[in-house]
């Protein structure tokens, strides 16, 4: 299901859930057991061969004991195929004495709202706060309850705020008349979560659960989806009746607003700081409380409000927008950061410090070697922009290749910034036609708001197709920006064309196919003859083809096939011997294109038939 169709498939369901709440429901919930069919149907039947099969042994003898074994073994596969696994979340573990004032409030809350208990309580570095059901036995449920805390929600939220985010998604466990609809709203997801197993496992009895589910776990996905919404909206109502629509208010403007501040600052700040240490120094969740916090107040709170509440609702995801969600409550946008000693990461009691000087070592750990390479890889670039700037000095004017990297690294690497605008400028005034240049420059002008990077940017594109995709993107941003919606629409509409046009032809040259249709390569002579002395070269290789696939989208970059042969007619195909050749074949040989290389031996013995009979094929 393509992105559009998911979007009409969602539209026209909300519009028949606000006419038809009650039928709309009706239809999900039997959807939903129309899933649950299926897997009973096919378990049912297999079962049934099989007791048909045992009967039968007094009518067929020996027939029906040959029969009963590979119809129990296929049944045995199919029940152990219903048992894929998966995994539960990760997190550190929290035991109930080492934080007993949190799982105070976990526990009131679970009550008041009738959720089940939770098996885990995990404490992770996200910063977000969510409920899992893991089953036990697969698409047979008997499920596990994990509720994931993340460390940084605690240590910028109040009290408050912390319960009213655990209300909203106790929300979706709670019980009563909402019993059905949290079900729902669940279960759509471990349809998608159990394709995915399905997928990734591929155990012998899953081919007869994948083809289904694979129709079926998006359609229901879409299907569900104003459900979801609504059960969103439901769970925000729930959490502003149990704790307080202020708190809750304070709690999703807060998310919003620190999520960008993390995004947009913090982290960043973090990780500028491999520029100049070899390795990281600190640990960034023992600062991720109170000096956070602080660092609100010195960037503009308002840019990622104004952020926030522009965002609108969209099929993207369940959650509703910021706007939408205080507009259901009766609430406006509500920043109220936790002061000193007051944030909730104090629920963690005697647990807190060393959970949080756990979570800084394991993120030391994680991020040391890409910190390293990092670091290394700017001490290199400003070493080499030392040797471009001398060289730069000693002469008048640098080669064009040699000038592009220096614009680039002054921006990258330089301590001026306008620097690297200059000479982006310069290079286009050398070169005031080069595609890849102008596109450098007019990105970074319309970056400064400079309108004149417009047209610089329009004629990249339609000189390089290369270029399309970036500058469509650069063009809309710059359009949306500036309120000049239609044409950012126009630019996004001629981004996505491109993109579907790049994943068609990606998808035709990913795969070949016995059905595929093969034609004359076309090749000049003094490239075919420079190919027959590379692939002669080839320690092991008998016999060589050369065609052209036949290709629906971008045609003018063509796509070649090369198959070939490793055995006399006196020898048995051997497989490792193919393997051998074709490694040999991609590490040595230089193709005009795209080439697919396959022996055409074996178990590909058709694709040799379709090139021994191609005229001009064989090349070796």
């Amino acid at each position: 299901m393509t992105h559009d169709q998911f979007a009409a498939l969602v539209a026209r369901l909300e519009e028949q859930a606000r006419r038809h709440p009650t039928v709309y429901r009706i239809r999900v919930l039997l959807l939903a057991m129309f899933g649950y069919g299926y897997l009973g149907l096919v378990v049912g039947m297999l079962l049934l061969l099989c007791l048909l099969t045992l009967a039968s042994i007094y009518f067929l003898k020996a027939l029906a004991l040959k029969l009963v074994i590979p119809i129990a073994a296929l049944t045995w596969m199919a029940l152990k195929a219903l048992r894929v696994k998966i995994p539960p979340p990760g997190g550190r573990v929290l035991r109930q004495n080492e934080a007993p004032e949190l799982f105070r409030v976990i526990d009131e809350l679970r009550r008041n709202l009738r959720a089940p208990r939770f098996h885990r309580v995990l404490i992770s570095d996200q910063f977000n706060a969510s409920v899992t059901q893991v089953p036990r036995l697969g698409m047979l449920g008997w499920h596990r309850n994990y509720l994931m805390i993340g460390l940084p929600l605690l240590k910028v939220l109040t009290h408050d705020q912390f319960k009213a985010v655990l209300a909203h998604e106790f929300g979706h466990l709670a019980g009563g008349h909402g019993r059905v609809g949290n079900w729902l709203y669940r279960l759509r997801t471990a349809w998608v979560r159990l394709l995915d197993a399905l997928e990734e496992h591929r155990r012998f009895g899953t081919f007869l659960f994948r083809p289904f589910f694979n129709w079926y776990a998006p359609y229901f996905h879409a299907y569900s989806f104003p459900l979801a919404r609504a059960n969103e909206y439901q769970a925000d109502v729930t959490a502003a009746e149990l704790i307080s629509s202020r708190a809750l208010a304070q709690a999703l403007t807060g998310l919003d607003v620190i999520a960008c501040y993390l995004n947009e600052h913090f982290w960043p700040q973090i990780h500028q700081q491999a520029d100049d240490l070899p390795q990281p120094a600190f640990g960034p969740y023992a600062g991720m409380g109170e000096s956070l916090v602080s660092g609100l107040e010195e960037v503009s709170v308002s840019d990622c409000l104004r952020q926030a509440l522009e965002r609108e609702t969209t099929v993207g995801d369940t959650h509703p927008s910021l706007t939408d969600r205080l507009k259901a409550i009766g609430e406006k946008p509500r920043m109220a950061a936790p002061k000193a000693g007051q944030a909730a990461d104090a629920l963690l009691g005697e647990a807190l410090a060393p959970v949080t000087a756990e979570f800084d070592r394991h993120w030391h750990e994680a991020i040391l070697p890409s910190w390293q390479e990092h670091h290394q890889e700017v001490q290199d670039g400003r070493q080499r922009l030392k040797e471009l700037e001398e060289e730069a000095a000693t002469r008048e004017e640098l080669p064009l290749r040699e000038a592009y990297e220096r614009a680039q690294l002054t921006e990258r690497f330089g301590t001026n910034p306008q620097e690297a605008l200059a000479q982006f400028r310069q290079l286009h005034t050398r070169e005031p036609d080069h595609p890849v240049i102008c596109f450098e420059l007019g990105k970074r002008l319309l970056a400064k708001e400079n309108a004149a990077g417009f047209n610089l940017v329009e004629s990249a594109i339609a000189a390089d197709d290369d270029l399309i995709l970036q500058g469509c993107e650069v063009l809309r941003d710059y359009c949306w920006q500036n309120e000049r919606q239609d044409e950012a629409h126009a630019w996004n509409q001629r981004l996505v064309q491109r993109a579907s046009l790049l994943e068609a032809a990606r998808a035709e040259r990913d795969s070949l196919q016995i059905s595929d249709k093969l034609e004359p390569h076309d090749l000049p002579d003094d490239v075919i003859a420079e190919l027959k002395q590379a692939i002669r070269a080839v320690r092991g290789l008998k016999k060589a083809y050369l065609v052209r696939k036949r290709v629906s989208h971008l045609a003018e970059n063509r796509c070649y096939v090369l198959g070939f042969t490793v055995s006399p007619w006196w020898r048995f195909h051997s497989r490792r011997r193919a393997a051998d050749v074709q490694r040999r074949i991609l590490e040595t040989v230089a193709f005009p294109g795209e080439t697919f290389v396959i022996n055409i031996e074996g178990d590909n013995y058709r694709f040799g038939r379709k090139l021994r009979f191609r005229r001009g094929a064989r090349i070796i």
